[in-house]
């Protein structure tokens, strides 16, 4: 009975007495192979991805920063350089709208960090109706922002409203929540992470869920309270989640719009007002190159603040 050697078999001889290992050529020639698809892959098959990439995006927004140089109309673009900025810049509103942008944004991007988490703690432990209350919490995030504007504003009324009707049984006096110049803009952010709490905590959950238990048992092991197992072992590895929330909710509310002009529509006079809704009070009075300039200016502020925060917390997290 004669035996055939196989062709790799041969190959591997061969290998042998050239002094390569076979492990090592067999590697070297899949990596072959793959620089050979790469090259083999054609390019045009990138092409329809890059032409809705560009129409869909790059088009637009070289569009808006084009109209944000011009004084238009529906029949007439007048080129006039940046007048628009300086007159944006020159609104009353404007720095009055920069200062509640910031609020909105950083006061309801870490109230749904702090509760998102602390839900989130509750709702992963063994308590009963657990998957219940977390379809609860969630719900809110269904809702039309649109629709929870408008209920929120009926329930804040300060003579009619459920609110105050409900603070008056406890015999407290409930205040303007949306007609006082002091509160409106911090009221609206309190029904926003009423709004969007439910996804932080659902991002958490997610997070906590994925910890392997074993490093909570061998903490128990060693003694460790469930205040050191949460310092040591939970909130550490909950980073990825936290950076994740900070940053979605921080961008939320930087471009919030709709349930603020759905609740105050920025006043009382500009008291509430943010980039957003100047913006749109622009675009209202036909002042279309105005508004383009503004939005280009929220891009801006967006990306100022979201990439350095960003980049900062993504580098913690290599480093440790």
């Amino acid at each position: 009975m004669s035996i055939t050697p196989s062709a790799t078999a041969l190959q591997e001889a061969e290998d042998i007495a050239d002094g390569d290992a076979p492990g090592l050529r067999r590697g070297s020639r899949r990596r072959k192979q793959g620089g050979n698809m790469a090259k083999q892959y054609p390019m045009w098959f990138y092409l329809p991805a890059g032409i809705l990439f560009i129409v869909l995006f790059i088009v637009p927004t070289i569009a808006s920063f084009y109209f944000s140089l011009t004084r238009w109309s529906l029949f007439d673009i007048q080129f006039i350089g940046f007048a628009n900025y300086v007159q944006f810049f020159k609104e009353p509103a404007l720095v009055q709208g920069f200062t509640n942008t910031f609020i909105f944004g950083f006061v309801t991007s870490g109230l749904k960090v702090v509760l998102g988490l602390l839900i989130a703690l509750l709702l992963t432990g063994r308590i009963i109706g657990r998957t219940f209350l977390r379809a609860v919490i969630f719900f809110p995030v269904l809702v039309s922002t649109i629709g929870v504007g408008i209920t929120f504003k009926v329930l804040m009324d300060p003579f009619d409203g459920l609110i105050n009707k409900t603070l008056a049984v406890f015999g407290i006096q409930g205040p303007a929540w949306l007609t006082d110049p002091s509160l409106a803009i911090y009221s609206v952010a309190m029904v926003d992470v009423w709004r969007g709490v439910g996804l932080a905590t659902l991002i958490y959950i997610a997070g906590i869920v994925a910890i392997p238990q074993e490093y909570f048992e061998a903490a128990k092991v060693d003694g460790a309270s469930a205040w050191h197992s949460f310092w040591n072992i939970t909130l550490p590895l909950l980073k990825p989640a936290t950076v994740t929330v900070i940053i979605l909710s921080l961008i939320g509310g930087l471009r919030s719009f709709d349930l603020i002009w759905a609740m105050t529509k920025g006043g009382p006079g500009f008291s509430s007002d943010v980039i957003s809704s100047v913006i749109f009070k622009q675009y209202q009075a036909g002042f279309f190159g105005l508004s383009a300039a503004g939005n280009v200016i929220l891009f801006l502020v967006v990306t100022a603040v979201i990439v350095p925060i960003f980049w900062a917390l993504n580098r913690k997290q290599v480093e440790q």
